[in-house]
């Protein structure tokens, strides 16, 4: 595929997921699925959710187009799509009825062995599989406790497949760059004025399809496990270490809550714009450290990664101290 044709594509797909997501708010309006305004959310007004679903589907029809274009990858890709319907498919379920954790969880870690065995047999390297799936099984349920302000979720999953893409060849390069498109067509409808919310099925499913990324950038080139994780960093030390916090502070950390520092941010007074913004800020710098980096030996990828998420890590914990009564 050369470039205007990719470009062509890429469109199609950005044309695709806003249609679609247009559809999905018309099915939640007239289902009545309806985020309410309470002590552990951070908008003010009832609003639609799972629109992230106008994503999952985007993502599966260029999946579907890909195992046509690439008949020998067909079958690694169907075992892909499984886990993306495996993650969305419960993520749907409970936006529509909540389902206790553990049954997620399970799910989850299911999808994340499904990559992993892709990954094992790619590579036959065990450990590689086995961070391909503790890797999945984090970023699924971490995306999903990161979206909550207006176009947080989806903008730096957008940020982070564009550092991504940037350092894979081609035609690899195209699976995080459709990814990217897919969160285009929705993010007008979620930002800066939110008239739908992505929902478990779509927050889910952008942890899961950016682990499937970074595991595939992990086979295609020779980077650093840990440098494939910049472009991630600013939600992994966020979510990471809030969620450790709460759990040495002994508080019930699976339940929702408001103390993320972007959380914190939007009730310090700062607009989800602007929050949005700054996050967006730190993807793009890790997507830039990523690709500064990729032809560094891989020992000097991997400290400069500890080295930038040790920075945000830090500006984790200032930001903490001077939003703790928030």
């Amino acid at each position: 595929m050369g470039r205007a044709e990719a470009a062509i594509a890429l469109l199609v797909l950005v044309l695709l997921a806003a249609s679609l997501t247009w559809l999905a708010r018309r099915y939640a309006l007239h289902r009545q699925l309806v985020d309410q305004p309470g002590e552990r959310r951070s908008h003010h007004v009832a609003t639609p959710r799972g629109g992230g679903i106008a994503i999952v589907l985007t993502v599966l029809l260029a999946t579907l187009a890909a195992a046509f274009c690439f008949p020998a990858a067909a079958p690694r890709l169907i075992v892909f799509a499984v886990g993306l319907l495996l993650v969305a498919g419960i993520g749907w379920w409970d936006d529509h009825r909540p389902l206790p954790a553990l049954w997620r969880l399970l799910v989850h870690m299911l999808a994340g062995a499904l990559l992993a065995g892709l990954a094992w047999q790619a590579t036959g390297n065990l450990l590689q599989a086995v961070l391909v799936f503790l890797v999945a099984t984090a970023l699924v349920n971490l995306w999903n406790f990161m979206d909550g302000i207006n176009g947080i979720a989806s903008s730096q999953a957008v940020v982070a497949a564009l550092g991504l893409a940037a350092v894979m060849p081609a035609p690899y390069a195209f699976a995080p760059l459709a990814l990217a498109a897919a969160c285009l067509g929705f993010l007008p409808f979620n930002f800066p004025r939110a008239r739908i919310f992505m929902g478990d099925v779509g927050s889910g499913a952008l942890g899961y399809l950016l682990a499937a990324f970074v595991a595939l950038a992990s086979v295609a080139t020779d980077i650093n496990w840990l440098a494939l994780l910049v472009p991630l960093m600013a939600f992994l030390v966020d979510a990471g270490f809030t969620l450790l916090s709460r759990m040495l502070s002994g508080q019930r950390w699976m339940e929702p809550h408001t103390q993320h520092v972007y959380q914190r941010a939007v009730k310090a007074g700062a607009s989800h714009t602007r929050v949005t913004g700054v996050y967006i800020l730190l993807g793009f710098s890790g997507s830039a450290v990523l690709v500064a980096i990729a032809s560094l030996p891989s020992l000097q990828q991997g400290g400069v990664a500890v080295a930038w998420g040790g920075l945000l890590a830090c500006l984790w914990g200032v930001m903490r101290v001077r939003l703790r009564n928030h």
